[in-house]
């Protein structure tokens, strides 16, 4: 076999750089001047100032200052945020970077709007490109086959997909961009308890090597635990940035239609603004009712009832069991003990039966619509003679949510601690919506129900401000 050598290509020369200085005069002069100087510039100046990121950039699409592990960019849609994204990962290769994670919701999104897209690698990589030693970088050899982005000075970069976590096994990485982190798959193997983005957390354990790992997450934010999480952080730097400020770049249309529908709603403040919403909008929980509930009463328990809303299924894409333990004191307050809710298959049921014996329940009560057999086989299975009661739901999520949200607004429930998890259900499930009831809800509503409204006197039906009618329980 006949070996062919190719020779290297001649690198096409650097064309001169523009000082920092000048760039900085140019952005502070008037349209009309400035445009006099780009047009006495060379063809490789003004080519070169095309690709400048530092020229085109608004402030907040630039990385902020300071020292930081994490940047969290909530902007709004349309606000150029991938983009921003785009061209810091550029930054990082001319620094020194060499092992870059791309991750995004979906393997397509991955290759259709980080790679691919208008705002892409591919579109805004320049052919000069060279590092901070001079190298040459120029445009990268893409294989989509691999995933991966290849450029002259040896810096690759790969595409991840949120949706298959188990590939950030293993790989090292010393940047790592985290497209639309809202929009993750909140799944969490190892911790099934606690229901987050199991990528992202892969995603932290392979950012490891380098001088200065950093990851940059760009996402039009939504009330999920991990953004609080990261906003709490000291080592993460929060931007923001709203559509408006990118309306140059946009097309009238969309703010003729689009913008006038959704401005100045609850939708267009998240969509448009990046605001992050801490409660839907028709939810029955507020966050004040919730923080209210942690108000540090303790009382000797009357009963005690363990309450199960289980998923027949525990695959990646499964509803998770919720498994709520709850009291009723003798001052007739309800008091929740803990939340166990987690995505288990029917054994992982016996979870609700390790509870039942570590709170001394009297009870476990289970929904029954989706096989109430079989939840009581399998308990049964775990302890004989196990107390179960299996209700079934005869009457709307909403109708038999109301009651329980009417104890919350009344300050007779407590909670024990914080279930960040569990608050988040509350405050942001929206009955009217058409969306199912989350798990950890469903079971709280079960819980308190059994415990507080069973023996009820019949509830007071009284109207409030909306005209819509709220079931007060009897005291």
């Amino acid at each position: 076999m006949t070996t062919v050598y190719r020779p290297r290509p001649t690198p096409t020369p650097a064309p001169p750089e523009m000082p920092s200085a000048t760039l900085a005069w140019l952005k502070g002069q008037g349209q009309q001047r400035a445009n006099g100087v780009i047009d006495a510039l060379s063809t490789f100046e003004a080519e070169r100032l095309a690709y400048d990121w530092d020229f085109l950039a608004r402030p907040d699409q630039l990385p902020p200052a300071g020292n930081w592990s994490v940047w969290l960019y909530l902007a709004g849609r349309g606000s150029g945020k991938t983009r921003a994204g785009v061209e810091w990962v550029r930054r990082k290769i001319k620094s020194g970077s060499r092992r870059i994670a791309l991750i995004a919701p979906t393997t397509a999104s991955a290759r259709d709007v980080l790679i691919e897209g208008e705002s892409g690698i591919l579109a805004h990589a320049w052919e000069h490109d060279r590092d901070d030693l001079g190298n040459a970088m120029g445009r990268p050899v893409y294989e989509p086959s691999k995933r991966r982005l290849t450029w002259g000075n040896g810096a690759i970069a790969t595409a991840f997909s949120a949706e298959e976590p188990d590939r950030l096994r293993g790989p090292q990485h010393d940047v790592v961009f985290a497209d639309e982190l809202a929009a993750w798959s909140p799944v969490k193997r190892e911790q099934p308890e606690v229901q987050r983005s199991y990528a992202w957390d892969m995603a932290m354990l392979g950012l490891r090597i380098g001088a200065n790992p950093q990851a940059m997450i760009a996402t039009t934010p939504r009330p999920i635990p991990i953004l609080r999480e990261l906003m709490r952080s000291p080592t993460c730097a929060v931007t923001r940035a709203t559509t408006f400020a990118n309306r140059a770049n946009l097309a009238p249309a969309f703010f003729e239609h689009i913008i006038s529908k959704y401005r100045g709603t609850r939708l267009g403040r998240q969509e448009l603004m990046g605001d992050i919403l801490e409660e839907a909008e028709g939810a029955l929980w507020t966050r004040e009712m919730v923080e209210q509930a942690r108000d540090g009463r303790r009382s000797q328990y009357l009963r005690t009832v363990v309450a199960v809303d289980p998923a027949v299924s525990a695959n990646a894409t499964s509803a998770l069991t919720g498994i709520v333990v709850a009291a009723r004191g003798v001052d007739q307050r309800g008091y929740v003990l803990a939340d166990l809710s987690g995505r288990y298959s029917p054994d992982g049921w016996a979870r609700a039966v390790g509870a039942f014996q570590q709170y001394k329940a009297d009870r476990i009560v289970a929904e029954g619509n989706h096989g109430g057999d079989l939840v009581r086989h399998t308990l049964s299975t775990v302890q004989a003679n196990l107390p179960i009661s299996i209700v079934h739901a005869s009457r709307s999520k909403q109708a038999r949510a109301e009651p329980v949200a009417a104890l919350y607004e009344q300050r007779r429930v407590t909670h024990l601690m914080a279930f960040p998890e569990l608050d988040d259900q509350l405050c942001t499930w929206e009955p009217l919506s058409g969306e199912p009831s989350p798990d950890r809800l469903d079971a709280l509503v079960w819980a308190l129900s059994e415990l507080m409204l069973q023996a009820a006197e019949p509830p007071i039906v009284m109207p409030f401000f909306a005209g819509v009618p709220r079931y007060i329980p009897g005291q």
